[in-house]
């Protein structure tokens, strides 16, 4: 649980013209979808939220740089059943945990507009992690040996030391931006 591996942020993103092409500014919202790598074996993607705020400047007709500040749901999911046996008894357990991860994001992104709106975007982001929490339900069960068990409940417990308190990353990413200033975008972080 040491690493995100990835999170793929659909970004639906709303820009204010403040001075013409030259800065604009507004508030960014969208999904992302994230997992977990290191000691958690077949952790699953989980789909969580972003919303902040993004600034854009631009250097001329096709360069700019966009600074945001994001508060991002991220985590992932992990599903897993053990089995053991001792001296004629099996115990089996199954567990569904879930990874909740709260983190203000800070990507830095240069842009180059390849035609009509679409452009592609590359730059790092440093993310804080404030909240790791998992909860998780489990069931096991106990058969043989002249008497049967089963016992389910359900815990959360902090996670936050099996975490790093600061990612760095690079992102990867494509965009469209309509003339009103609404940007649609699809983008990649790899954490290093």
């Amino acid at each position: 649980m040491k690493k995100l591996l990835f999170t793929a942020a659909i970004a639906f993103l709303g820009f204010t013209s403040v001075n013409a092409q030259e800065f604009s500014f507004g508030p960014k919202a969208g999904l992302n979808l994230a997992t977990l790598t290191g000691d958690v074996e077949d952790a699953e993607m989980k789909v969580g939220i972003h919303i902040g705020g993004a600034a854009e400047i631009m250097f001329n007709d096709k360069m700019g740089l966009q600074a945001e500040l994001l508060f991002s749901m991220q985590g992932a999911q992990n599903k897993y059943t053990e089995t053991s046996s001792f001296g004629g008894v099996t115990e089996t357990y199954k567990s569904d945990e879930k990874v909740k991860l709260s983190y203000i994001n800070i990507p830095v992104m240069f842009k180059y507009y390849i035609v009509d709106g679409f452009n592609v975007e590359a730059g790092p982001q440093v993310g804080f992690l404030i909240s790791a929490k998992a909860e998780e339900e489990y069931e096991v069960s106990y058969v043989g040996g002249g008497s049967d068990y089963n016992e389910s409940g359900s815990e959360e417990y902090d996670v936050d030391d099996e975490l790093l308190p600061i990612d760095f990353g690079f992102n990867l990413g494509l965009g469209y931006k309509m003339d009103s200033g609404l940007n649609f975008g699809l983008r990649y972080n790899i954490l290093v």
